[in-house]
């Protein structure tokens, strides 16, 4: 370790991009300097600030050269010795920049694998494969082989949807040149850039990249271009003397990575690798965590509710279903039901399309979509921090007002003509300065191809306010002839500090003069004298004040007001030898002669008024944030409705009262000027912030940045817009970063979430509704998805509970969660806004979840339960019409005996009836354990197991003894006949039909049931009714084989399965919309009208195609049972419109039951 620095190796950093690494630095570099302000106002600085602002504290720049040489055990003339750089090499390790830490693309693979949701549906699968393994049952195997499907699908569809090529730090290494030339042991030698060490001696040169963060200690008119760290490509002067604490303000120190590009200097290596500056800064970069948006919050809130809904419910009914007895194997397929009922597989794709959609929905209205989650973040924004340039005002300014000899006089424009006077003496000197005090220039290319372009249509490249003035200028004369004529030999570039730039010129005689433009009030407090008409004159306190008044009126116009000023440059000093210093300035900028003021308008966009009112209405707050004067940003802001109210002081003024005597909770809107933000405690924030109108004005970027952290921390979801590498820190720091097409910087593009391609505020009013229309239709998807949950799950709780035959298979589950379900809820996606989505408030992010108690109670208590009972509707009815009546469903399979997947457990169903056809209203296994025929069949040691007892068809003419001895058992038993014909033939006698006696009631008789065969039945049957069920003779009975019983099941699961379907028919109409009734909304989705084509087409399909019954479990159903759920799915429909029509009466016209309806039924 030399001098606190970490030595020795170094660990893969995470993976940053240039535009991070500006990002952070231009962050950093400004909370650094409010740091040391605070520090030296006695101000306490928060510790995590501090501790932060460690990672990037250097002493260097301060010491003294003896003391720097001194620490770092090196000499300035000398350079270190070979031994000496030798060992720090070993020591230090080399001159590079880390690699990045790169997760390989297999592992992000692998990563959807392990989300919960996929989890859940692998241990699914898994327990399915468990129980065909200990089962043999097939759809077992099928059902686990399509929830790993659903698993790797999903993943797969997902990592490519998230995949994108990162940008790494391999780029980085071009910033290291090859070689640099080094002090050793006395000798200045070419040495390989990465080999350098701490205290290293170095010479840098113009075209140079610095190999390693430097202490300048010997200089020649060095500029160093710092735009890989800053974003700023204008060049910095270096010196030797320490110019600011901050050491990423001062001018004696070069950073890694930067580029010189003009002069020569020496400088002693005090950093290197991942030690310097950028290596720092990357660091920094790397390590801030990247929040989810909102839409990712949702997903994650709504996939952990589910999915501890779904585990609860499949352990409550697996230890209930031990408690009761149930075998195992029943227990672990009931549980992986309940599971696989409760998770909505097709929500992921569901996202996907929605935000995809979005996204094209969006690009029509010039708006690029970045990051797809981050469209849904938009629609849950209530604070958009707007820029005023370009993006709320047309950026295009145009110079309507000129100001000299303490009069205001008008351009030529559309709606006015010129009054100023060229003969002038002050408008000659007002217009001389603004050809020349001027970096804007037309673009030649443009101007080569193009030549018949008027001067408003011509390319410029320079500032919006320059190329006004430029327009304006070059109406009057050749601007270009003018300059030559008096070239520019120095000056001072504009910067935010300054707030005015200056240019130095020379004409033809080789005079000199000093222009100066800029900000109006930086202009005039550097100006001693003004011209006017008779000559020029003391700037006194009336003068000024005059002065004064003209500009408030300009700025109160709302235009932007640039001031000029000159002074001549005597010869002596100023000669033509004469080097003019820009970063030292050595030339007067004081005691200057004020010549007037230009008034530029850039004139709001026709949309940008009504799409504030928009945004105000849908309870979004719009604050301009701009580097504007506050008089001209307040009157924007007033054009275009971000300032409806007067201000404290406007308030004060209309009453002829002090500021201190207006009541705060009367002001609604409020000016702030950036010089105020710095003095601000969190409490001025929260006073400032409470206001419904703001405005800040005189910001610097940074300052941006403090703006939006502080409407964070109040909990506000912030959209902000931006152009230039300095909005960067605030594009990342938002909830969501707007950056400008047009006008924009790569890096803030780069920043940002999203791009307004036509810089177009009302781009941004467009892409709100998009967001909410998303988070509506999710919320509309996952309701449908979700309603039928409970008719998924009911059946195993009804299954668990009461024994009943399992009303609907895994299987079919699966088919509507990812088959019927699937293309109705994407559908959904495409569902046009209602009419008053931008008449709500921005949903509270807290609260208003895609999943809230409301949604659950809508979906799983009452559409839920209204399928839920359409299902069982249409399942009962199918048994009681095949001979079992509902009143016999219960613990029809307590013994796991009816259809069992087992041989072992299969035994022969007996069921009586009144007659054939009728109602039956008994029913019995026959079984040695259970049922009426025990003792029979214990007595008479006879065989229960079905694969011992002649199956369907029964073969031969009597079938095998075990089959008949249990048609003698349970005709004796029951005392009533078979339902089907018979015939029986004793000992010598003569054959007999259908007769009881004869063949019941003598012993050695052989029993031909043949009617169960050829389906004949017994004309003799004595029809039983309510009276006499269960007498002697009354009714008969009838025999179910395995294969009979599963027939019948699977037509009751089918039914049960259309049931769903029909309902979730009018279910998708209902959840179109949350408050209108669905004849307000229209059925213009053609894409819902093909959802529902493609669910009745796979439901008909399972239905009535052969081939897929085998694979599906299904079984072909009369087409009367898809009319029984149709009463239930009218009552559901109508039910809703009902709500929905008081829900109205309480939202609009405050009627209370609807209040009551909103409160607990609005989802």
């Amino acid at each position: 370790m030399v001098d606190g620095r970490p030595s020795g190796g170094s660990t893969p950093r995470v993976s940053v991009t240039e535009a991070d690494v500006i990002t952070r630095f231009s962050e950093v570099r400004e909370r650094y300097s409010n740091v040391l302000e605070r520090e030296k106002a006695g101000k306490k600085v928060p510790q995590n600030v501090r501790e932060e602002l460690r990672e990037i504290e250097l002493w260097e720049h301060k010491a003294s050269l003896d003391e720097l040489c001194l620490k770092l055990g090196t000499d300035v003339e000398e350079g270190l010795s070979d031994v000496e750089h030798k060992d720090r090499l070993a020591r230090d390790g080399p001159n590079l920049l880390s690699p990045p830490k790169v997760t390989p693309w297999y592992v992000k693979m692998l990563a959807q694998f392990l989300n919960l949701f996929a989890i859940l549906l692998q241990i699914a699968a898994v327990l399915n494969w468990v129980g065909y393994a200990l089962s043999g049952n097939s759809q077992n195997l099928y059902v686990g082989i399509a929830l790993y499907i659903v698993v790797a699908a999903t993943a797969l569809f997902t990592f490519f949807q998230e995949f994108k090529s990162e940008k790494t730090m391999e780029k980085f290494k071009n910033f290291l040149p090859p070689v640099t030339l080094a002090h050793r042991g006395g000798r200045v030698i070419e040495v390989e850039a990465d080999s350098l060490v701490v205290g290293d001696v170095i010479d840098v040169k113009a075209g140079d990249k610095i190999p390693a963060d430097l202490r300048i200690v010997e200089v020649s008119k060095l500029k160093v271009d710092n735009s890989s760290l800053t974003g700023e490509s204008e060049p910095i002067t270096l010196g030797i003397d320490c110019t600011d604490e901050n050491p990423l303000e001062t001018k004696n120190l070069a950073f890694f990575g930067t580029l010189a590009v003009e002069g020569t200097a020496t400088g002693v290596v005090i950093n290197t690798g991942d030690r310097t500056m950028f290596g720092r800064i990357a660091a920094l970069a790397g390590a801030s965590q990247t929040e989810l948006t909102t839409m990712q919050r949702e997903i994650h809130h709504f996939i952990i509710i589910v999915s501890l809904f779904a585990i609860s419910m499949g352990l409550i009914f697996f230890i209930f279903g031990l408690s009761k007895g149930t075998p195992i194997l029943s227990n672990i397929v009931s549980c992986i039901g309940i599971i696989v009922a409760n998770i909505p597989e097709g929500l992921l794709a569901t996202v996907t399309v929605s935000l995809t959609l979005a996204a094209k929905r969006l690009a029509r209205k010039k708006v690029l979509v970045k990051k797809l989650e981050c469209v849904e973040t938009l629609g849950s924004t209530t604070t958009i921090c707007s820029d005023k340039t370009g993006t709320l005002t047309q950026n295009r300014m145009t110079v309507v007002h000129l100001m000299y000899d303490n009069q205001i006089y008008t351009t030529k424009t559309a709606t006015q003509e010129a009054s100023f006077d060229l003969e002038s003496p002050v408008m000659k000197q007002l217009f001389f300065a603004a050809c020349n005090c001027s970096k804007a220039v037309f673009d030649a290319k443009d101007m080569e191809d193009f030549p018949e372009k008027s001067i408003d249509e011509r390319k410029i490249n320079g500032d919006a306010s320059e190329s006004g003035i430029l327009r304006f200028t070059s109406k009057i004369d050749d601007v270009d002839a003018i300059r030559k004529c008096n070239p520019q030999v120095g000056g001072i570039p504009f910067n935010s500090t300054n707030k005015f730039m200056v240019t130095i010129h020379r004409d033809g005689a080789g005079e000199k003069r000093l222009l100066m433009k800029g900000a109006p009030e930086r202009i005039l407090e550097r100006c001693s004298k003004y011209a006017s008409s008779t000559g020029v004159r003391t700037l006194d306190e009336r003068a000024l004040a005059e002065i004064n008044a003209n500009l408030l009126s300009l700025m109160e116009g709302g235009e932007r007001v640039l001031g000029f000023a000159h002074i001549s440059l005597p010869n002596p000093p100023f000669d033509s030898t004469y080097v003019f210093d820009s970063e030292n300035p050595n030339f007067p900028l004081d005691d200057l002669t004020f010549i007037g003021l230009m008034g530029l308008l850039d004139p709001p966009k026709e949309s940008v008024p009504e799409s504030v009112r928009i945004c105000q209405s849908a309870g979004i707050q719009v604050i301009m944030v701009t580097g504007d004067h506050p008089a001209t940003a307040k009157s924007i802001a007033k054009q275009v409705h971000i300032i409806d109210d007067p201000t404290v002081e406007e308030i004060a003024a209309q009453r002829n009262i002090h500021v201190d005597a207006v009541d705060c909770s009367e002001v609604k809107a409020i000016v702030v000027a950036g010089s105020e933000i710095k003095e601000f405690e969190e409490a001025d924030w929260d006073r400032v912030l409470r206001h419904e109108q703001i405005v800040f004005a005189r910001t610097s970027p940074q300052q941006k940045l403090i703006i939006v952290e502080n409407c964070q921390r109040l909990g506000k979801i912030v959209a902000v817009t931006g152009d230039g590498v300095n909005d960067s820190p605030a594009l990342k720091k938002a909830n969501i970063g707007v950056a400008m097409g047009i006008s924009g910087s790569d890096v803030s593009k780069e920043a940002a979430d999203l791009v307004l391609l036509d810089d177009n505020f009302a781009s941004i009013v467009h892409a709100v509704e998009v967001g909410r229309v998303i988070f509506d239709n999710l919320k509309k998807s996952i309701a449908y998805t979700l309603s039928k949950n409970i008719a998924e799950l009911t059946p195993y709780l009804a299954y668990i509970i009461t024994s009943i035959p399992l009303p609907i298979s895994t299987v079919l589950i699966l088919t509507i969660d990812l088959g019927t379900d699937i293309v109705p809820s994407i559908a959904l996606a495409h569902e046009k806004a209602e009419s008053d989505i931008m008449k709500r408030k921005p949903r509270d992010t807290k609260r208003d979840h895609l999943v809230n108690e409301r949604t659950i109670s809508f979906t799983y208590f009452q559409i839920g339960i209204i399928q839920s009972m359409a299902g069982f509707f249409t399942y009962f009815t199918i048994f009681n019409d095949y001979g079992v009546a509902p009143s016999l469903m219960s613990q029809l399979d307590g013994q796991s005996h009816y259809a069992s997947t087992t041989v072992e457990s299969r035994r022969w169903l007996v069921t009586s009836r009144d007659a054939f056809g009728k109602s039956s209203f008994h029913r019995s296994w026959f079984d040695d354990q259970i049922g009426d025929f025990t003792s029979d069949i214990q007595r008479a040691n006879l065989s229960v197991q079905f694969d011992q007892i002649s199956q369907l068809p029964v073969s031969g003419e009597t079938g095998n003894a075990a089959f008949r001895d249990m048609v003698y058992v349970i005709g004796n038993r029951l005392q009533i006949p078979p339902c089907d014909a018979y015939s029986c033939r004793g000992l010598g006698q003569e054959t007999r039909y259908n007769d009881f006696q004869g063949c019941f009631g003598t012993q050695n008789t052989t029993i031909n049931l043949f009617g169960i065969n050829d389906g004949s039945i017994n004309p003799g049957v004595e029809a039983a009714d309510k009276n006499t069920r269960g007498q002697p003779g009354f009714g008969c009975f009838e025999l179910w084989s395995y294969d009979q019983q599963w027939e019948v099941q699977k037509r009751a699961q089918v039914g049960f399965f259309v049931s769903i379907v029909v309902t979730q028919y009018f279910n998708v109409n209902v959840v179109k919309t949350r408050v209108l009734s669905i004849f307000q909304q229209g059925f213009s989705n053609i894409w819902l009208l093909f959802g529902i084509v493609v669910e009745t087409f796979i439901a008909v399909g399972l239905t009535y195609i052969p081939p897929l019954h085998s694979a599906f479990g299904t079984a072909s159903i009369s087409g009367l049972y898809w009319l029984a759920p149709v009463p239930f799915a009218v009552y559901l429909f109508v039910y809703d419109e009902i709500r929905k029509f008081w829900l109205r009466k309480g939202i609009y016209n405050n009627n209370k039951f609807g209040l009551w309806v909103h409160r607990f039924s609005y989802w």
